[in-house]
C-alpha cells in the first residue's frame, strides 16, 4: 500500500478507547472499578436551559440601585428553630474520612462567612466543623456511624438520608488507608479496613416507620430542629410525597451528576435521573399536597455557576446544595498540583481518586503531611469568595428577569435548547410555545 496514502483509523462508537480500556483493566483485575466524583457522561443539564431576559414584555430591575433579596428560611413547618440563611446554595454532606479534618473546618469556615450551612456527612460531628460552622446539619445515615444524642441536639438540622444522587440504592464505601485511627475511633471500626456502609436504615424499612423515626429523633432534640429528608433521584415524584406524608420539613433532592467520595464507576453513571429531571416532578408533588414553597426543596447534583442556581430555582427550588464544587474552590485539582498528580497517574482537572486517599492537596485524605498542606482559613475564604460570586451571578440574571428575590423565578423565565431538555424540565423549546409530552 503506497505511504501517500495511510489508512484512516475510524473508532467505534459502541466500543471505543475508554470502553476497550476498562474491559482490559477488568479482565486483568476481576474487580470492578471504584472512584470519586460525579457522572462524565454527557447527559441534559442547565446547559440545555436559558434564561429570558426582559425586553419589552418585561420589566428589568436595576443592579445598582433595586435590591434582589436572596434569603431563604428552612424548615418553618414544625422547628421551633428554622434555620435563616443569607443566600441559597448551601454546603452538601461530606463525610470526615471522606475529607481531611482541614478541609471539614474550611468549609464550615467558608459557609459561615457567606452565611449559609455546612453538612456534616458520615460518620459523626468533628469539633472543627461544629466550631466554625454558624449552621451546621447533622447527616443521619444508615451506617449511624458516629451517631450520638449530644450531636443530634448540638446541631441546627438533622438530615435524614435515604440516598444520594450518584448511588441512590447503594450504601457509602471509605476505603481502609483512609480508616486512621480518629476516623475508626468515631466509626467504632478497626483501623486500616475498608468500610461499606448499609444501604438501608436498620431499624426502619418504610414511609410510614420514617414517620416513627421523624418523631423521634423531633423528641430527642425537643422539637428544635428542622429534619430535612434526602433522596437520590430516581422517583422523586412518589419519594417527595411521602417524605412530606412522613413530617419532613425540608426535602433535600440529589441528582445523578451529584459526586461522591467512592463508588462503582457503573453505578455513578448508569443508577439515577439528573437533576434537569427531577425537579419538575418533586415541584409537581409538592404543589399537588399544598406543600410548595412550605415544605423546602434543596437540590443539588452538579451545581457550578450561578446560572445553574437561578436555573434550579426558576424550576421551583428554594436553595441547592453544593459539593464537588466546593471541593475546587477550597484547592481541589488545582493547576499548581499538575506534576504531583501525574506522579499519581493523574493531571490538574482529571483527579478524581479521592478513594485512595493520596489527594497531594490535602483535602480528600488522612495523610497528615498531606492534610496539614490545606490551610483552613485561607480554604474557607476562596469557598466564601465562590459564594459570592455564584449568588451575584444569579441575581444579575433574576434582575435581568424583572425579579426582585431569587424566589420569584419561575418557568416563565426559561426555554430549552433541546427536545429531550424540555421535555425533561417541561419549559418550551426556544422560539416555540411547545412543551413536549403536553397538549397545545
Amino acid at each position: 500500500m503506497s505511504n501517500e496514502h495511510p489508512p484512516v483509523l475510524r473508532e467505534s462508537a459502541t466500543f471505543d478507547r475508554l470502553t476497550i480500556q476498562e474491559i482490559q483493566r477488568a479482565a486483568e483485575t476481576g474487580i470492578y472499578d471504584i472512584r470519586g466524583g460525579g457522572t462524565k457522561r454527557r447527559v441534559p443539564h442547565f446547559d440545555d436551559l436559558l434564561l429570558l431576559g426582559a425586553s419589552m414584555s418585561r420589566y428589568p430591575l436595576e443592579g445598582y440601585r433595586e435590591k434582589c433579596g436572596t434569603d431563604v428560611v428552612l424548615g418553618n413547618r414544625f422547628a421551633k428553630k428554622p434555620i435563616h440563611l443569607q443566600i441559597p446554595v448551601t454546603i452538601a454532606g461530606m463525610s470526615f474520612g471522606a475529607l481531611s479534618a482541614q478541609a471539614k473546618e474550611a468549609l464550615g469556615r467558608g459557609a459561615s462567612i457567606a452565611g449559609t450551612s455546612t453538612t456534616t456527612g458520615d460518620g459523626g460531628m468533628t469539633p472543627e466543623e461544629r466550631g466554625q460552622s454558624r449552621h451546621l446539619v447533622y447527616q443521619y445515615l444508615p451506617s449511624r456511624y458516629g451517631m450520638n444524642p449530644d450531636d443530634l441536639r448540638k446541631a441546627d438540622a438533622i438530615e435524614i438520608v435515604l440516598g444520594q444522587g450518584a448511588k441512590p440504592g447503594g450504601g457509602g464505601m471509605l476505603l481502609g488507608m483512609k480508616v486512621t485511627e480518629r476516623v475508626a475511633g468515631m466509626r467504632t471500626l478497626p483501623v486500616g479496613v475498608d468500610q461499606r456502609s448499609a444501604c438501608r436504615h436498620p431499624d426502619w424499612t418504610g414511609p410510614d416507620d420514617l414517620a416513627i423515626k421523624i418523631a423521634e429523633i423531633r423528641e430527642i432534640t425537643d422539637w428544635e430542629k428542622p429534619i430535612y429528608v434526602k433522596i437520590g433521584a430516581s422517583r422523586p415524584y412518589y419519594d417527595v410525597k411521602l417524605a412530606v406524608k412522613s413530617g419532613a420539613d425540608v426535602i433535600v433532592l440529589d441528582g445523578m451528576q451529584g459526586g461522591t467520595a467512592a463508588t462503582q464507576e457503573v453505578f455513578i453513571e448508569h443508577v439515577g435521573i439528573p437533576i434537569l429531571s427531577a425537579i419538575p416532578q418533586a415541584v409537581q408533588a409538592l404543589q399537588e399536597m399544598d406543600m410548595h414553597r412550605k415544605v423546602q426543596l434543596i437540590v443539588s447534583g452538579g451545581i457550578r455557576t450561578g446560572a445553574d442556581v437561578a436555573k434550579a430555582m426558576a424550576l421551583g427550588a428554594d436553595a441547592v446544595a453544593i459539593g464537588t464544587a466546593a471541593l475546587i474552590a477550597l484547592g481541589d485539582n488545582h493547576p499548581s498540583l499538575d506534576d504531583e498528580l501525574k506522579k499519581i497517574d493523574s493531571a490538574a482537572g482529571f483527579y478524581d481518586d479521592w478513594q485512595n486517599g493520596r489527594d497531594p492537596a490535602g483535602i480528600t485524605t488522612q495523610d497528615p503531611e498531606l492534610s496539614k498542606r490545606l490551610d483552613p482559613v485561607a480554604a474557607g475564604r476562596r469557598l466564601a469568595n465562590y459564594l459570592r460570586v455564584l449568588v451575584l451571578e444569579a441575581q444579575t440574571m433574576a434582575r435581568a428577569c424583572g425579579k426582585s428575590h431569587l424566589h420569584n423565578l419561575d418557568p416563565e423565565d426559561l426555554v430549552a435548547l433541546t427536545v429531550e431538555s424540555a421535555a425533561m424540565a417541561r419549559v418550551p423549546l426556544a422560539g416555540t410555545s411547545w412543551v413536549p409530552g403536553q397538549k397545545f
